[in-house]
């Protein structure tokens, strides 16, 4: 890849807020933050897709292939040692946070 301004600051960025969730209770709270974003977009998403009858069969489509390339980017992710292993931590609370939020949604749409 080339290394653009954009991609920098993007890095540098990210190496800052791998810095700074060092402290266990900072790093706690940010994937506190991130399983719980994860969850509302999974249950908009839910909603949403509910809402429109016709594109149900689309939706589940894109939601399977975000989950499968979210479990492709894993492996690269998984070679990293020790406080490196915050991208990959940040992945799997969002991937879950998603597949609760539409669990749900599913739970409550079959009621």
């Amino acid at each position: 890849m080339q290394n653009t301004r954009l991609r920098r600051r993007g890095a540098l960025a990210f190496q800052q807020l791998t810095a700074w969730a060092t402290n266990p209770w900072r790093r706690s709270s940010l994937l506190l933050i991130v399983l719980l974003a994860g969850f509302v977009s999974g249950t908009s998403l839910g909603a949403l897709a509910g809402a429109v009858d016709a594109f149900d069969p689309l939706a589940a489509l894109v939601c399977v292939l975000v989950f499968e390339m979210a479990i492709r980017l894993r492996r690269p992710l998984l070679r990293r040692v020790g406080s490196e292993r915050l991208a990959l931590d940040l992945l799997d609370m969002a991937r879950m946070g998603v597949t609760y939020g539409l669990l749900l949604e599913g739970f409550k749409a079959s009621v």
